[in-house]
This record gives structure tokens, sequence and C-alpha cells, in this order.
């Protein structure tokens, strides 16, 4: 058990060392994903309702809360990336 938070400890202090610019890299490549995901959650609507134009509303509910759950996997790494530059 000492040993975990020995580990545990040295890596909560390297972690406080991280450059900003390095913090700010990270981050853009956080951001890869969520737009990515943004892209195929409305593709997905479009062709949805390309294909079954009656379903449209359905379709839009479930894009928006899925564009929701998406976008705050980018504000987390928003804030991380602040966390970490402050440091």
């Amino acid at each position: 058990m000492k040993v975990s938070n020995i580990v545990l400890a040295q890596a909560a202090e390297a972690a406080g060392n991280i450059n900003p610019g390095l913090a700010a890299i990270g981050y853009g490549l956080g951001a890869v994903g969520p737009g990515i995901g943004v892209g195929l959650i409305w593709a997905a609507v479009i062709n949805g309702t390309a294909r079954q134009p009656e379903a449209q509303g359905q379709l839009q509910g479930i894009a928006w809360i899925s564009f929701v759950l998406v976008e705050v996997l980018a504000l987390i790494g928003l804030v991380v990336y602040f966390i970490a530059s402050a440091a």
C-alpha cells in the first residue's frame, strides 16, 4: 500500500510540471475527437432524414442530446488545459 502511495505522489508531482505549450498541444489533440464526433452525429441525422423524412423530429432530439454529450468532452479538455497551464 505504501508503494502505491509513493507512485501516486510521484505522478502528481510530475503532472504539475507540464509546459503550457505542451498542454495546448494536448488540448488541440483532445479537441479533434469531439470535432469528429459532432460531424458524425449530424451526418447520421442528415442521412436518416433523407431515408425517412417522417423521423426527422426524433432523430434531431437524439442528435442534440448526443451533441451535448460530445461537447462536454471538449469542455472537460479545456478545463484540464487551464489547470495544466496554470501550474
